[in-house]
C-alpha cells in the first residue's frame, strides 16, 4: 500500500483550505494539528463581520503599491496562520505541541504568535520575501520545513 505521508497528507489539503479566502493578493490556508488529527484550519481575509477588499474597491496595498513582505499593518486581512491559532483559542482547544501546515512561509507576526502558541514544527510551501520569520523560529528552535508546491 503506498500512503501519503502525514506531511504530504496535510500539505495536499492546503489548497482546499485556502480556497476559502477572501484575499485579493494570496490565497492562503493553513491546518493545525496535533497528534495527526486536524485541531483547526485558517485561512486569510477581513476580520469576521467586516467588508472584505472586493467590497471596498480592491486590494488597499496594490492600490498604494505596497510590495509583498512590506507594511503589513496596512493590509485588512488577518493571515491563515493567524485566523487557525485564534479558532483554536475561540474553541477552547490546545495546540500546544502542534505542527502548523501553511501555504506561505510565516511573517515576523506570525511567527511569534506560533513560538508562544507553543508549535513544535513549521511546514510551507511557497517562500515569503521577508526572512524574519524564518529566523524568529530558528531561534526559537522551531523546525521550518519548506516543501516547495508542485505545479
Amino acid at each position: 500500500m503506498n500512503r501519503p505521508s502525514w506531511e504530504d497528507y496535510f500539505l495536499d489539503m492546503l489548497p482546499k483550505v485556502a480556497a476559502r479566502s477572501t484575499c485579493l493578493r494570496h490565497k492562503l490556508g493553513a491546518i493545525i494539528t496535533v497528534d495527526n488529527q486536524i485541531v483547526t484550519t485558517g485561512y486569510n481575509g477581513a476580520p469576521k463581520g467586516l467588508k472584505h477588499c472586493d467590497e471596498l474597491g480592491g486590494c488597499l496595498r496594490d492600490k498604494e503599491n505596497i510590495p509583498s513582505g512590506t507594511q503589513q499593518e496596512r493590509c485588512r486581512a488577518v493571515h491563515a496562520e493567524e485566523n487557525a491559532i485564534l479558532q483554536a483559542a475561540v474553541r477552547g482547544l490546545s495546540i500546544a505541541g502542534g505542527v502548523l501546515y501553511t501555504t506561505m512561509q510565516p511573517c515576523v507576526m506570525c511567527a511569534r504568535k506560533i513560538i508562544n502558541a507553543g508549535i513544535l514544527a513549521v511546514y510551507y510551501q511557497v517562500e515569503y520575501p521577508d526572512k524574519a520569520g524564518i529566523k524568529m523560529l530558528n531561534e526559537a528552535t522551531i523546525p521550518v520545513i519548506f516543501v516547495p508546491r508542485e505545479g
